[in-house]
């Protein structure tokens, strides 16, 4: 930071001179240094973000406090991270950008109140609140004043929780303590091979448990979207980042308060919108040969374009954001082709997430069931499958935006229950002339009854009482059975029926989801 403390330069000439300082950060050098480890600097990856020519800026001639260790003598404008507001598709959004070219991007206490100022005015007014993280930790030099800074953070993130959506990016460094922001949010993206999230750290990891490991291996982006669950998508770089950060915003409403942003639709592009006629015969006659879900999600949604969350972890579930007649919808899915679609720890919980972002927000939700029952064995129960299987369950009975279920095939046992039957508040309830509903398949069913007499004769009765869903259409358990190729028409009667449903849930402080 340039002293100016005895210059009589008019003051305007001063500012000027402040301002170009101001964008060169912490020096051409870091700035370069920045973008030979293929990242972008924190104002770059603003310009991407925002609108052009949309984004206001707060505080940038904020400097920190500190007069220990020396820090009074290093003094950098911003103090390390850039904060405002802007638009993206023409929506207000407001946003932080760590910038590691100041101090690594190491938070201190006037950083994390610049964080906490945009945040609160973001939740008084329902904005969006996105941060692209890139930050070597909390500050050493402030101490105690560095972690208040984290903890400040941490408690607005969890009052704007279901409020206003919360967007994490991570491109660079996310460690110790800083993790715990982005985990409250709703959405984590990562970038490959320059960002990486770990309570601890490699130095730390060897000397408590004496493993070697790489900060990729031990919390690199493939770690976290295919195994720990922590970040929902990753990708090659800064750009393609921010782009889908873009487009993700085009699913969610600004705030609860207001309705997800609708997609204009028209008779011409309802002419144009590929025919549903595949599904009449996607189902195998084998009902063990395993389909592709994602060709029926993409064949009912507009265009086909299907936005997946958490494409990477627990694929025996799909989950993501579509339109149906311009308007957003939520899909979860059971996936066939992955563990012939059973449910079990990771989809429990990776599905559970994302009803209840989707009910947070007022998003319709559409379920297309195929689901065998849980995944056996001592794996999942020692894991706690009963406690993960009954979040799942928890999240659909909660929830009171539009639900709609559709079985393609298989519902079987309590999985049938937990993908959002008629009786967890299911609003319409369709099957497929292939669908079967019952306790279980055929086979393990007479085996149970008849004790392995006349297997192949009562196997044939069972089929015919249970592989269709004539005799849960009997006894209102669904609503219809539809022609596939007519899903999406029904679809998109009844989000037109339910777009004003109002269902008032009794008083409590909160429920007590099993976490």
């Amino acid at each position: 930071m340039s002293n100016y403390k005895f210059s009589r330069v008019p003051f305007v000439d001063r500012l000027q001179k402040i301002n170009e300082e101001i964008l060169l950060a912490g020096g051409e050098r870091r700035i370069d240094k920045q973008h030979a480890n293929h990242k972008l600097t924190a104002r770059e990856r603003l310009d991407l973000l925002f609108d052009e020519g949309s984004f206001t800026e707060y505080d940038k001639y904020v400097v920190h406090r500190c007069s220990d260790f020396g820090m009074e003598k290093q003094k950098f404008y911003t103090d390390g991270v850039i904060t405002g507001h802007g638009k993206i598709n023409g929506r207000t959004v407001y946003a932080f950008s760590q910038d590691f070219t100041i101090f690594g991007g190491s938070l201190s206490e006037t950083f994390a109140a610049k964080v906490c100022k945009i945040m609160d005015q973001a939740l008084l007014v329902g904005a969006p609140v996105i941060g692209l993280n890139d930050s070597g930790g909390a500050r050493i030099q402030e101490g105690v004043l560095s972690l208040a800074g984290y903890a400040e953070i941490f408690q607005r993130n969890v009052d704007s929780s279901g409020v206003i959506p919360q967007i994490s990016l991570i491109m660079g460094p996310c460690a110790g303590g800083a993790v715990y922001s982005p985990a409250l949010t709703d959405f984590v993206f990562m970038v490959e091979n320059t960002s990486y999230m770990f309570v601890t750290g490699p130095e730390v990891v060897k000397t408590v448990t004496n493993e070697d490991v790489t900060k990729e291996d031990l919390g690199g982006a493939s770690v976290h979207t295919a195994k720990s669950g922590v970040a929902h998508k990753k990708f090659e770089n800064d750009i393609q980042a921010i782009a889908s950060t873009r487009k993700l915003m085009g699913y969610l409403p600004s705030s609860n308060d207001e309705p997800a942003p609708k997609r204009e639709w028209t008779l011409e592009d309802e002419a144009n919108q590929t025919s549903g006629n595949i599904l009449n015969n996607i189902i195998p006659d084998d009902p063990n040969k395993p389909y592709d879900m994602k060709i029926v999600i993409e064949s009912v949604c507009d265009r086909n374009d299907f936005f997946e969350i958490q494409p990477d972890f627990a694929k025996n579930i799909v989950v993501g954001y579509g339109h149906i007649e311009g308007k957003v919808v939520g899909i979860v899915a059971n996936q066939p082709q992955v563990l012939a679609g059973c449910l079990d720890i990771d989809a429990s919980i990776k599905g559970a997430r994302f009803v209840r972002t989707c009910d947070a927000f007022n998003i319709p939700i559409v379920i297309f069931e195929d689901v065998p029952g849980f995944l056996p064995g001592t794996d999942q129960e020692y894991g706690g499958i009963i406690k993960h299987g009954a979040k799942l369950l928890y999240a659909f009975a909660e929830c009171t935006t539009p639900k709609i279920t559709v079985i393609t095939r298989k519902g079987y046992g309590g999985a049938f229950d937990v993908m959002s039957c008629k009786q967890l508040s299911g609003d319409m309830n369709y099957a497929w002339p292939t669908a079967e509903i019952a306790v279980m398949g055929a086979k393990g069913a007479v085996e149970i009854i008849f004790r392995g007499k006349n297997v192949e004769e009562e196997t044939e009765k069972y089929e015919h009482a249970f592989a269709n869903p004539l005799k849960a259409a009997e006894n209102g358990h669904i609503d219809d059975i539809i022609i596939p190729s007519t899903t999406r028409q029904r679809i998109a009667r009844d989000l037109e029926l339910l777009e004003n449903k109002d269902k008032q849930k009794p008083y409590r402080k909160h429920g007590n989801i099993p976490l």
